[in-house]
């Protein structure tokens, strides 16, 4: 299994797990050059999920920040509420082409667990979900979307009970039910081809706002801003711009202000191997995988995928943290200056959007990737404020 961006990338898994992830690849390489799946994919996007998203001009945030327009690209209004949607029905339908009838996945704000039961009622696919118990206690909603949904859903009890234990249980299952079963990988990390599989399925997003932006305002975004956790939303925002002059940033999560790293790993970490990939991982002196803190169970993860490990090196997309009191005060401001509930993720962004827009021009533009709805996060955010957060 090459390694797709610079040092980083490759496929560090059992041997059983490489002739899956070799039928995965040659599946997924085959069907991007029929014309029946890509319409199949393109109709299902539509009617069922709902895109195109829109381009949103936020006119009072952008009053706010006193400089450049702030424009929100609307991928919560995607059929589930997020993004996962775009990547969960891509790799159900190559699931079904490969003729596997179960699917498995992991997630953490619960985003991609909604995304893959509803992919798998819709392609008539058995769904089963893995999900940290911390993360299944502050995304109660979101698990129980899931259960409607037809989806059984595993609590991983291990570790620190959050998304990278999912991660690890999801793995477990699929070594042991390869043959009849595809891990429907929720983000662009892990082992090869899932990075490259996963932002070819969310780079809608960033076609999308390049085709949007010059329909809006007739030229390309001067700055792109999205959240980073593993880093689906972002790649899928970022890849089709990099040949672009327009500038990317990519927000981390910080986690509380004065305490731990948070869960940002291009800020803090170094390079080491997680989950099956060569990247940059929250480790102690040991080299032992860091606990992570994040009020956004989204992104609260120690690694990153392998693509943003490359894009940080080589300096095309600047990252930084936001901690969890920014994200929760730009959570207010959009919902009380928009009308609009963000999900804690895309929130981090959000901040950080304001920040950027108000050392810019009014003539500038910055484009923000809404990656996801507030909803799920109702219980974490009025507990937040209640203590004064």
């Amino acid at each position: 299994m090459p390694r797709r961006y610079g040092p980083y990338g490759g496929a560090f898994v059992p041997e059983t797990l490489v002739p899956a992830l070799v039928e995965l690849e040659r599946t997924w390489t085959e069907a991007r050059a029929d014309p029946a799946f890509r319409a199949e994919l393109t109709l299902l996007s539509r009617t069922l999920g709902g895109r195109p998203t829109p381009l949103y001009f936020a006119r009072n945030l952008t009053r706010r920040a006193g400089g450049a327009e702030i424009w929100l690209k609307r991928e919560d209004l995607v059929h589930g509420g997020a993004h996962k949607f775009n990547n969960a029905l891509g790799q159900g339908l190559l699931a079904r082409r490969m003729g596997k009838p179960r699917l498995i996945a992991e997630t953490g704000a619960g985003q991609h667990g909604v995304a893959t039961a509803s992919i798998g009622a819709a392609l008539g696919l058995e769904t089963e979900v893995y999900m940290g118990e911390v993360d299944m206690a502050r995304q109660r909603p979101n698990v129980e979307r899931m259960r409607l949904l037809g989806a059984k859903v595993h609590p991983v009890t291990t570790g620190s009970r959050t998304l990278k234990d999912a991660i690890n249980a999801a793995l477990r299952d699929w070594i042991a039910n390869v043959r009849t079963t595809h891990y429907l990988l929720g983000s662009a990390v892990g082992p090869h081809p899932f990075p490259s599989l996963v932002a070819d399925f969310q780079s809608v997003i960033g076609r999308e706002i390049l085709r949007q932006s010059r329909q809006s305002f007739g030229a390309l975004p001067d700055l792109a801003v999205a959240c980073v956790g593993g880093g689906s939303n972002a790649i899928g925002t970022f890849r089709p711009m990099l040949r672009t002059k327009v500038a990317l940033l990519g927000i981390e999560a910080g986690g509380p202000r004065g305490g731990s790293r948070g869960a940002a790993s291009l800020s803090h970490g170094r390079p080491g191997v997680l989950h099956g990939a060569y990247t940059y991982v929250l480790q102690n002196r040991e080299g032992q995988v860091a606990d992570t803190e994040s009020v956004s169970a989204g992104l609260d993860y120690a690694g990153v995928g392998p693509e943003h490990a490359w894009l940080r090196d080589s300096g095309r997309v600047t990252y930084r943290a936001v901690h969890d009191d920014g994200a929760l005060t730009a959570f207010r401001w959009l919902a009380e200056e928009e009308g609009i509930l963000p999900a804690l993720e895309p929130a981090h962004a959000i901040y950080a959007a304001v920040g950027e827009a108000r050392r810019r021009s009014g003539r500038e533009r910055v484009v923000v990737t809404l990656s996801g709805r507030g909803d799920k996060d109702l219980e974490v955010v009025l507990g937040a404020l209640r203590r004064g957060a």
